[in-house]
């Protein structure tokens, strides 16, 4: 049985009353069997995603961190300590302070080898790219001399000209190595147990419709999308890419992809719409009595006059319920707030941060170049959308036809919890992160369904996709197996699904912004057919 299927099978305790275990943090799933040479991975960007995957690594796969580069020294040392030299120090080969310094290393590694040089140290098998999204594309491509196996971080890249280059780059080797995109909601037990039900065991029979949605949450939406890093596309891409690829591809997989990864044709869409807009975080809405403050720690209204106030964000983050004042997001403004012993210390060094302002003095260059977590959410340089919706319907053919609503939402209180209700000839689904609620039109049964929960990692999906990834290239490097192979039993998507979700998104921005309803198949063959085919 393949690990994505005896996941599965663990996944499913049927329609018993509702498990008391629902809020606690269950143990992840077991580390698979070693190989004798187990594969080698570099984590490029050691901020919160490269930990993410490298935690996962350590912890449920069968794979080892040998190596990290990273530009940022704390960073870098915390990452290379806990997982890859402990209190050694980093030795040859393991740490670097820009991918391409590992590139320029690993090539010279390669020649010492081949020249018959005792003692060079083992190389490495794969590379989790985890850098920030606009350099996605320079490092997978970067990379490709070295015919690594790579997992990038999604998004792709920031616009689909990168997209297709990557793309085009990726399949030169796709024969040889496995590719991953950090789509991790295809990997967490609710969504595997949701398939299922879905297209395996057709609970509802032909689905009709889906309404999704992602609630971003009022605070989250500040912190990445107003004062952070995605505020911007110009400096990044829309946030229905750097936000919600992750639904678009969950959508496509249980509405558009075949049943088995690689084989069948996909149900491909048939037109694509979507509206909207920045509504809220703009400078008309501000309230009046802020006047002309354009920083938290300088406002008249106080931090009990506006819930986005930084100071209760970042000083006060019991108020949203964190527990632990040195994760995420105090540690994106302060990387190394844990060094910090006392409270009074951090508010101290965080404060001094969320001082910083910019005038009209300041080059616009300069404003885009870095964060202002103090900067007054309604004066910011923020231009993303914080209401979005996307509509695809699909055409009667070889399956029926349906249709899907997808909702981004900013102002609410669940932060990244989504929910669906999925519509189908036989029944309808309720499914959010804890539960799946059918109900059965013939029978007047309800079924109540809880997926485990292994990580609050996107419902266990950090660590459903790493060791899932890992696991192919386990079986590249040690047990024969083919690329190909290995990409679809066990990382279960295909390289073309990666280039077709993310497709979708430039196709509803192309829509939202143009007013216009999209025929997928026109739109696909001008936007993207013909540059593959040159």
């Amino acid at each position: 049985m393949s690990s994505a299927k005896k996941l599965l099978s663990e996944a499913i305790p049927g329609e018993d009353a509702e498990p008391e275990f629902l809020d606690v943090r269950l143990k992840p799933p077991p580390r698979p069997e070693m190989s004798e040479h187990p594969p080698r991975f570099i984590i490029i960007g050691a901020g919160s995603r490269g930990s993410h995957y490298a935690n996962a690594i350590s912890s449920v796969s069968n794979g080892v961190v040998a190596a990290v580069a990273e530009p940022l020294k704390f960073k870098r040392e915390a990452l290379g300590k806990k997982h890859i030299w402990g209190d050694k120090g980093a030795g040859e080969g393991q740490s670097f302070t820009d991918w391409r310094d590992f590139l320029e290393y690993e090539q010279d590694r390669r020649r010492r080898v081949a020249a018959g040089e005792e003692g060079v140290p083992e190389g490495i098998d794969g590379a989790f790219v985890c850098v920030l999204d606009e350099m996605h594309r320079e490092v997978v491509v970067g990379l490709g001399p070295l015919g690594l196996h790579v997992m990038c971080e999604k998004p792709l890249a920031c616009s689909l000209e990168e997209c297709l280059d990557m793309y085009k780059a990726l399949r030169a080797s796709e024969a040889s190595r496995v590719f991953s995109i950090g789509h991790v909601l295809r990997y967490s037990p609710h969504n595997i147990m949701l398939r299922k039900l879905l297209l395996e065991d057709r609970i509802i029979g032909d689905i009709t419709s889906v309404v999704h949605t992602e609630p971003v949450g009022w605070w989250h939406y500040t912190h990445s999308y107003v004062r952070g890093n995605w505020r911007n596309e110009k400096t990044t891409a829309p946030s229905l890419l750097t936000k919600s690829c992750h639904d678009i591809d969950l959508l496509l997989w249980l509405l558009c992809s075949p049943e088995k990864p690689g084989q069948g044709e996909p149900h491909l869409p048939e037109t694509i719409s979507s509206s909207g807009s920045l509504q809220f975080f703009k400078k008309s809405r501000k309230p009046a009595a802020a006047g002309a403050a354009t920083n938290c720690l300088k406002c008249p209204l106080g931090d009990e006059g506006c819930k986005f106030s930084a100071k209760n964000i970042y000083l006060n983050p019991e108020l949203q319920g964190l527990q632990d004042a040195t994760l995420w997001p105090i540690n994106v403004l302060v990387h190394d707030i844990e060094d910090y012993p006392t409270r009074s210390a951090r508010e101290e060094v965080l404060s001094k941060v969320l001082e910083e302002d910019y005038d009209e003095s300041m080059p616009k260059s300069e404003v885009a170049a870095r964060n202002w977590f103090g900067r007054c959410v309604f004066e910011s340089d923020n231009n993303v959308c914080d209401e979005q919706f996307v509509t695809i319907t699909w055409p009667e053919t070889t399956r029926p036809a349906k249709m899907v609503t997808f909702h981004m939402v900013a102002q609410t209180k669940k932060i990244c919890q989504r929910f669906s209700n999925i519509y189908g000839e036989h029944g309808e689904i309720y499914a959010d992160s804890r539960t799946i609620v059918v109900e059965d039109f013939n029978t007047g049964e309800t079924k109540k369904f809880y997926p485990r929960v292994e990580d609050l990692g996107h419902g266990g999906g950090d660590l459903g996709l790493t060791q899932q990834f890992v696991l192919a290239c386990d079986r590249v490097k040690n047990h024969g197996w083919e690329a190909p192979r290995a990409q679809n039993e066990f990382i279960g998507c295909t390289l073309e699904e990666v280039l077709r979700s993310h497709a979708l998104v430039f196709a509803a921005e192309e829509a939202r912004l143009g007013r216009k309803v999209l025929n997928w198949e026109e739109w696909w063959d001008k936007a993207v057919g013909q540059k593959l085919a040159v």
